[in-house]
C-alpha cells in the first residue's frame, strides 16, 4: 500500500481584483494521483444601472375607512405624477400596506382606548440612477409623506454579466496559483477534478447627496460583484 504524504503550502496572492487565500498540494510518494486545491476570489465593477426608490403615503383619521381613503388619494396622486413623468406603470409596485388602530398612550387607564386609525401604503419605484433625485422630488411634491430610502443596484442582466466576469477572473487566479504551487512541488497541472463556487457578494454602493438649487441630486458609487471559487486540480 502506498503511503500518502501531504505537503501543504499556504500562500497569499494579490492579483488585479483577485485574492487567493488558501492553496493546498497533496501528493503520494511517486507523484501519481496528486491534487492541488485552490481557493480564489474574483471581482468585477460597474456603475449601477438601476435605482429603487421606496416611499410611503401615510394618514391618520378617526375611522379606518377615512384613513384608507386619504391614503388612496395620496397614492393616486403619486402614481399619476409618476405616469406623467414617463415612469412605466410596471415600475411602480406596492411594497407594503396596512391599517392599524392608534391608542391613547396618556396613562395606564387609557392604554386600550382607540383614538384613531393609521393607514400606510408603501410603494417601490424603479428607475435609472440619473433620475433618482428627480423621482424623490416628484413623489414628495405629489403627496408622499416619507421617502424610506434610495437603493442603487444592478439589473438582473447586468448582474449576470458582472458575475460571469468575476468568475472568469477567479478561475484565472486559481489556475495561476495552481501552476505556481505545482512548480514549487515539482509537479504539473493536468486537469480539473472539481469546481465549486460560493455565494456572491454585492454590497450596495454609497450615494453622495447634494441639494442643487432646491432639487435632490444623488451620486451613487460603482457596484462590485465578488465571487469565490474552490478548485481541485489533478497534477503529476
Amino acid at each position: 500500500m502506498n503511503r500518502v504524504i501531504a505537503l501543504t503550502l499556504v500562500v497569499v496572492v494579490l492579483l488585479a481584483g483577485c485574492t487567493a487565500p488558501l492553496q493546498t498540494v497533496a501528493s503520494d510518494g511517486d507523484g501519481a494521483g496528486s491534487t492541488i486545491s485552490v481557493s480564489a476570489t474574483g471581482s468585477a465593477t460597474a456603475d449601477p444601472d438601476l435605482a429603487v426608490v421606496r416611499l410611503s403615503v401615510e394618514a391618520t383619521a378617526d375611522s379606518a375607512n377615512a384613513a384608507r381613503t386619504q391614503v388612496a388619494r395620496g397614492v393616486e396622486g403619486v402614481r399619476t405624477a409618476l405616469a406623467d413623468a414617463g415612469v412605466p406603470e410596471a415600475n411602480v409596485t406596492t411594497a407594503a400596506f396596512g391599517i392599524s388602530p392608534v391608542y391613547d398612550r396618556g396613562g395606564p387607564e387609557s392604554e386600550n382606548r382607540i383614538v384613531g386609525y393609521r393607514a400606510i401604503h408603501a410603494l417601490t419605484v424603479e428607475t435609472v440612477p440619473a433620475r433618482a433625485g428627480e423621482i424623490v422630488d416628484l413623489v414628495v411634491g405629489a403627496g408622499a409623506t416619507s421617502v424610506d430610502g434610495v437603493r442603487f443596484t444592478l439589473s438582473d442582466e447586468r448582474r449576470a454579466e458582472l458575475r460571469a466576469t468575476a468568475l472568469d477572473r477567479a478561475m484565472s487566479a486559481a489556475r495561476t496559483d495552481a501552476d505556481g504551487l505545482a512548480a514549487a512541488a515539482d509537479l504539473s497541472v493536468t486537469g480539473v477534478q472539481q469546481v465549486t463556487t460560493g455565494a456572491d457578494f454585492t454590497p450596495y454602493p454609497v450615494a453622495r447627496f447634494e441639494d442643487a438649487a432646491g432639487g435632490t441630486v444623488l451620486q451613487p458609487a460603482p457596484v462590485s460583484v465578488t465571487t469565490t471559487v474552490d478548485v481541485t486540480y489533478s497534477a503529476r
